[in-house]
C-alpha cells in the first residue's frame, strides 16, 4: 500500500482508557479486514489513563486513542461510510453496530463506543435516482434496498 499521508485519529473514551476491549469489539465484526498494531500506553494524561494504537481497516489506516475520561465526545460531524455490496452485508454491519449502539436514520448509526457509521449500499446513488426514492430514504433507519424498487 502506498504511504498514507493523512491518517484519521479517532479519540474514544471507554474501558478505563484501555484499548483491548475496544479493538476486540471491532475485530469481532471486521475479522481479517482489521489489522491492529501494537497498543502503546500513554499513561496518565489530563483525561486519565490513555492508550493508542494504529489500525488498518479495509486498507485504510487510522489511529485509535482511548482515554479513561471523555475529552471530546464523538458526534455526527465525523462518520465512517461503509459501502455494502448487498442487503445481507448491510444487515450484518447494522445488526452488530446497533446491538449495543443506536440507530439514526438514512443508514446512520452509532456503535457502542459512539463512533458514527453510515451503512449504505454501494449503489445508493443509483437507488436514489428512482422516482420517490428520497421519501423512501427519509423513512428508513437501516436501508432496505428492496424498498426502492
Amino acid at each position: 500500500m502506498k504511504n498514507q499521508k493523512i491518517i484519521p485519529c479517532v479519540w474514544f473514551s471507554a474501558d478505563d482508557g484501555k484499548l483491548a476491549n475496544l479493538t476486540a469489539y471491532y475485530q469481532d465484526l471486521f475479522k481479517g479486514d482489521l489489522e491492529i498494531g501494537a497498543i502503546v500506553s500513554l499513561g496518565q494524561t489530563p483525561s486519565g489513563y490513555s492508550e493508542m494504537c494504529e489500525v488498518t481497516l479495509f486498507g485504510q489506516r487510522y489511529l485509535f486513542m482511548n482515554s479513561a475520561q471523555e475529552h471530546h465526545s464523538l458526534n455526527d460531524a465525523v462518520s465512517l461510510m461503509l459501502y455494502c455490496e448487498d442487503q445481507a452485508e448491510i444487515d450484518l454491519y447494522w445488526e452488530y453496530l446497533t446491538k449495543d449502539g443506536s440507530e439514526s436514520q438514512c443508514g446512520w448509526c452509532a456503535d457502542k463506543y459512539k463512533l458514527r457509521w453510515q451503512i449504505i449500499p454501494r449503489n445508493l446513488s443509483q437507488l436514489l435516482s428512482k422516482p420517490g426514492a428520497w421519501n423512501v430514504l427519509m423513512k428508513q433507519k437501516k436501508i432496505i434496498m428492496k424498498e426502492y424498487e
